[in-house]
Formats: C-alpha cells, structure tokens, sequence
C-alpha cells in the first residue's frame, strides 16, 4: 500500500505522511518503558497533494489536531503492537479528511405552527396547576 486511498478520485501518497514511532504513555508495565509502540503522525495540509477543496475544508475545520500551520498531528497509543497503532492513526487521518467531503444539508430556520404553540402553552398551565397542588394543606 503505497497510498492512503480517501475517495475513488483522492488519495494520499503515504510518502507525504510523516509517521515516527515514539513511547506510549500510561500504564503498561516493562514493555511500555521499552519498546516505542506509540505513534506521532504529521501530515502537512499546505504541502500535500489534495484537492484544493479538501485542502480549504480541513484548514477550516475547527478541531485540536489540526494546529495554526496547518498541520494534522494524530498521537495512537490505543494498542500494544506498533503496526496496529500505525493502522489505527492511518485510519483516523483517512477519516477526519473523509469527513470535511460531506456536505451537509442547509438547514431552513421554520417556526412552530399556531396549534403546536397552544398545545405546548395549555399543558404548560396544566402542569402548574398539578405542582399549585402540590402545595402546603391549609384549612
């Protein structure tokens, strides 16, 4: 696999990718203090070879991973094997450039008709009613 494939049309080529392995955090007994099982990816935005579209939507996008320069960091230390937290933040990269390729449907502000108003209105009264009745007992 030499490319991350986002779409039939868009795919990452892995050499723009930027994996290192590092330590992971935590618990985890001796094998945590010696083996580098984490792993830190870096994927520049501006200096990728995405569609401008996707380059724009991501840029735009208002999540921590994505820092002020423009670049994506993913830290996966979710497994104990290196392989699988390379998979896992590949994935997760592969997903959050997915995502800013759906375009949501705009949503047209309405009001609540006359009856739905009275309707919520009356039982409002109705509930004030039973909680008056809630009150103290006096004779």
């Amino acid at each position: 696999m030499s490319t991350l494939t986002i779409s039939n049309q868009v795919a990452i080529p892995l050499a723009e990718i930027d994996v290192q392995a590092i330590r992971a955090q935590g618990a985890g007994g001796q094998n945590v203090n010696k083996v580098s099982t984490a792993i830190h990816l870096r994927f520049d935005i501006n200096g990728s070879s995405l569609p401008d579209f996707y380059k724009q939507r991501l840029l735009e996008l208002k999540d921590r991973r994505i820092s002020t320069d423009g670049v994506i960091i993913i830290k996966a230390q979710r497994f104990r094997s290196q392989e699988k937290n390379r998979e896992d933040a590949l994935a997760r990269l592969q997903q959050l450039v997915r995502s800013v390729a759906i375009t949501r449907k705009r949503r047209r502000p309405t009001k609540p008709s006359k009856s739905a108003r009275k309707k919520r209105m009356d039982n409002k009264t109705r509930r004030g009613h039973l909680k008056a009745l809630r009150g103290k007992v006096r004779d």
